[in-house]
């Protein structure tokens, strides 16, 4: 059983932090990149950053460039998000997502998913 677990979500207020985690059993994340979604009500499926399998090329979106680090510890087969200067617009299901490419379009083609992890920036 190929599993994705998010953890880290939560309330923070606006200008705060938050390290999400994409931890998988049933598999090692050696061999894949990930990538971190989000999803809002009412809003399309966004593609928020990426990572290849070494940890060498990281993609992030426009929206959260220079706010949001992703990073990866294959030795514990987690990857992480860390997000800092958080504000509302960045309230959103975030979803870790595998496949054996970097790319922040094309969700669909991403092979396995997180159930996803509540992220609220509000005052």
């Amino acid at each position: 059983q190929l599993q994705l677990v998010e953890s880290g979500g939560g309330l923070v207020q606006p200008g705060g932090s938050l390290r999400l985690s994409c931890a998988a059993s049933g598999f090692t994340l050696d061999y894949y990149a990930i990538g971190w979604f989000r999803q809002a009500p009412g809003k399309e499926r966004e593609g928020v950053s990426c990572i290849n399998s070494h940890g060498d090329i990281t993609n992030h979106a426009d929206s959260v460039k220079g706010r949001f680090t992703i990073s990866r510890d294959n030795a514990e087969n987690t990857v992480y998000l860390q997000m800092n200067s958080l504000k509302p617009e960045d309230t959103a299901i975030y979803y870790c997502a595998a496949d054996f490419l970097c790319h922040l379009s094309g969700a669909e083609d991403y092979d396995y998913w997180g159930q996803g992890t509540q992220v609220t920036v509000s005052s």
